[in-house]
């Protein structure tokens, strides 16, 4: 990332279902200084799902971007990879960076970035999480494989976060995570 301007890298992280992509898609319309990340991933589009949720590559093309240091993060989840792609200073142009990734790739980016503020955000409920993601389609074996990891996941996501939200009203939560963006840029 850009030596020179120092965007504020903001990462919205949490299990599956608990709705970063609604969330973030809100806050990037809200807010015309934030830019989001993309992410790749080598699984299957969703039915009804936007061709531009994620960059959909093979695994072969993901390997190579892999092998070129073309991720801040990556990880494999349920036989597929998932990547945040190393962002080009041109496409920031002096705007905030916004990471919504899994856990794994949350604390990869920590590592990496120990300034980045780390949002975890948490379902209201595990049902209402489990209702989300059949909502979504998701398959039967991947909702368990997806609350399972939740559970395991909810404890260190809190540990390491900077801030923790309850994605239980929409509204509220961006607002919520409006807040916290104009805190931390006011902080620097």
């Amino acid at each position: 990332m850009s030596e020179h301007h120092n965007p504020l890298i903001i990462v919205v992280s949490g299990p599956g279902g608990v709705g970063k992509g609604t969330i973030v898609n809100r806050l990037v319309a809200c807010d015309p200084k934030l830019w989001l990340s993309r992410s790749w991933t080598t699984r299957d589009r969703r039915d009804g799902e936007s061709p531009d949720a994620y960059v959909f590559c093979s695994a072969k093309e993901f390997e190579e971007r892999i092998q070129s240091n073309g991720f801040l993060e990556w990880t494999e989840f349920l036989g597929n990879y998932y990547g945040t792609p190393a962002p080009d200073n041109s496409a920031i142009e002096g705007r905030d960076v916004v990471l919504e990734i899994e856990l794994d790739g949350a604390r990869q980016v920590k590592q990496q970035y120990p300034e980045a503020i780390l949002i975890f955000l948490l379902p209201p409920s595990r049902e209402e999480q489990e209702r989300r993601l059949r909502g979504r389609g998701d398959a039967n074996d991947k909702i368990y494989a997806r609350l399972k990891k939740a559970e395991a996941e909810e404890p260190v996501g809190r540990a390491i976060a900077d801030h923790v939200l309850t994605n239980d009203d929409l509204e509220q939560t961006v607002d919520d995570m409006l807040t916290v963006i104009v805190n931390e840029r006011s902080r620097r």
